[in-house]
């Protein structure tokens, strides 16, 4: 099952922030990447479908990039509200309560174990770990967001654990 990458970063912001380690939108970014990985090396089957980009400071989902870049390098507050989008009539669109419901309770398990195991590296060793990884350096291109790919990261993935 493929969750949209917003959901999956609503529930990391308010595991990090359960767990009062905050997470600011470049730690974000690494630990989208790196449960992609662990989804694509357990599950066989990707978290999420939007597209990883390989940035100058590493892994990024431009779409959720966007979504968080107003706090810049502060940690993300705990997500209380929605907005729920009517995409036939922008009108109708409505602030609502945030109730994490959208992913399943195993695969929190799964997200939640990714925030755990990086929860004490800072946004910086994380760009450091991801720089020295095939799938960043092999699409990393200056001034090029080149898409890091599903089977690249799977392979690389496979082949450190295996």
């Amino acid at each position: 099952m493929k969750y949209h990458v917003i959901d999956v970063c609503h529930h990391m912001i308010n595991y990090s922030n359960e767990k009062e380690c905050g997470v600011s939108n470049l730690k974000l970014q690494k630990l989208l990447y790196f449960t992609q990985a662990y989804f694509l090396i357990t599950k066989r089957e990707a978290c999420f479908g939007e597209r990883i980009e390989a940035w100058d400071l590493g892994p990024v989902v431009p779409v959720a990039y966007r979504e968080y870049k107003q706090f810049g390098s502060s940690s993300i507050p705990t997500i209380t509200y929605v907005i729920e989008k009517d995409t036939d009539n922008i009108w109708n669109s409505k602030i609502v309560s945030f109730h994490d419901v959208m992913i399943s309770s195993e695969d929190k398990t799964l997200i939640d174990s990714v925030v755990d195991k990086f929860s004490e590296y800072s946004a910086s060793d994380l760009v450091e770990l991801t720089h020295r990884q095939k799938p960043w350096s092999d699409a990393y291109v200056p001034y090029k967001n080149n898409e890091m790919t599903i089977k690249a990261i799977e392979e690389y993935f496979d082949a450190k654990f295996a």
